[in-house]
């Protein structure tokens, strides 16, 4: 069992930064990929960013990609999410996953732990 408690999410206006922190507890958090993924109200939750169990390589969404940036500290078992330029288009509810394994897969359905998620809101 993983379990995840994300945090850092907040309200904030277009062009500003967050950074979302995601601890995770349980099994051995290094052999684990980690993942981020939103969902908007009224959309279908959606990938963000993920990296890899060893952090040698990141997968992102076009959508971030430029602006956003995954990290992991296995020694703190966490995973970041710097959000750099937020948009609008931004907002939504932020869930951080796990999957045992190395892949940095992009699909809801790959992870298996969830985090209850924290709330981005990007005022224009």
């Amino acid at each position: 069992q993983v379990q995840l408690v994300e945090s850092g999410g907040g309200l904030v206006q277009a062009g500003d930064s967050l950074r979302l922190s995601c601890v995770a507890s349980g099994n051995t958090f290094s052999n684990y990929a980690m993942g981020w993924f939103r969902q908007a109200p009224g959309k279908e939750r959606e990938f963000v960013a993920a990296i890899r169990w060893s952090a040698a390589s990141a997968r992102y969404a076009d959508s971030v990609k430029g602006r956003f940036t995954i990290s992991r500290d296995n020694t703190k078992t966490t995973v970041y999410l710097q959000m750099n330029s937020l948009k609008p288009e931004d907002t939504a509810v932020y869930y951080c996953a796990s999957r045992f394994g190395t892949d940095a897969a992009s699909t809801p359905g790959e992870y298996r732990y969830w985090g209850q998620g924290t709330q981005v809101t990007v005022s224009s």
